[in-house]
């Protein structure tokens, strides 16, 4: 199997790379900032995910693809557009056209960041974006099921959680994912014979997680780590955290916080 990893310069896409090293013919790396430290089995090109000529190039003679190109934070709408709109939507028709029948997305928890935190969800919970970043990754999964019905490029979304090394708050315990951990989702979502367009969570085995995690579970899931064994850097990274009763509210934390304009929440509640 050829695979292509767009946004493969970034936080997650560069350890990625060493966590799947040697176990794909070739591994492509897509990112806007050139790529030069290469190892055995990989290959760079250096492009905008929302040029659709750029991500054609890089499509070329692939047989899955890694998408994690976007913004990554809350920002103006134009800039979610250029990177997270535009960017996926290349991505899956760029698939189409050249054969590639299988995409990871890299889908965020902010698809759902207006649930509250009392509540227990699972994949087939209806979106709530808590931002236009939430958003995009919501639309994003949206494309998935459209390009899965009707030209079988099938996908593994994955909401992924908290992506750090180790735990920085009490949100993050119940949310993080290890760098394993999420490495072993990403090659199930490009290996599993049986997925169509599937949702599952990208966090670890944390006992205070919000998610039931059954999806990923059925595809043979098996996460080696656990958020509480980081309790002391989480709860110290907690003490220099300033929060409001929005973001203690919301599973989505301070992406929910900003603009809010919503009903009050009171301080109790969280």
């Amino acid at each position: 199997m050829n695979i292509l990893i767009t946004g493969a310069a970034g936080h997650i896409g560069g350890r990625l790379r060493a966590d799947l090293a040697g176990r794909y013919g070739l591994i492509r790396l897509f990112d806007q900032t050139a790529i030069t430290d290469l190892a055995p089995g990989e290959e760079a090109v250096t492009g905008d995910i929302a040029d659709m000529a750029a991500v054609e190039a890089a499509m070329q003679g692939i047989d899955g693809v890694i998408h994690l190109a976007a913004m990554p934070v809350e920002a103006p709408f134009e800039v979610i557009l250029h990177a997270n709109v535009v960017g996926t939507w290349n991505i899956y028709e760029a698939a189409r056209r050249h054969g590639a029948k299988r995409v990871v997305f890299g889908s965020s928890n902010h698809a759902v960041g207006f649930y509250p935190r009392t509540q227990h969800i699972d994949h087939t919970v209806l979106p709530r974006p808590d931002s236009r970043y939430g958003l995009s990754k919501s639309w994003g999964e949206a494309v998935s099921a459209l390009y899965a019905d009707k030209y079988g490029v099938t996908t593994l979304n994955i909401r992924i959680g908290n992506a750090a090394e180790v735990p920085g708050s009490a949100r993050a315990l119940a949310i993080w994912v290890s760098r394993r951990d999420l490495a072993q989702l990403m090659i199930l979502g490009l290996e599993h014979p049986d997925i169509h367009c599937d949702i599952v969570y990208g966090v670890s085995r944390n006992s205070a997680c919000w998610y039931d995690n059954s999806a990923a579970y059925r595809l043979g899931y098996a996460p080696q780590d656990r958020s509480e064994d980081h309790t002391e850097a989480a709860m110290a990274g907690e003490a220099q955290v300033t929060q409001d009763a929005v973001a203690l509210h919301f599973q989505g934390g301070p992406f929910c916080s900003i603009e809010y304009a919503g009903a009050p929440i009171m301080p109790t509640e969280g």
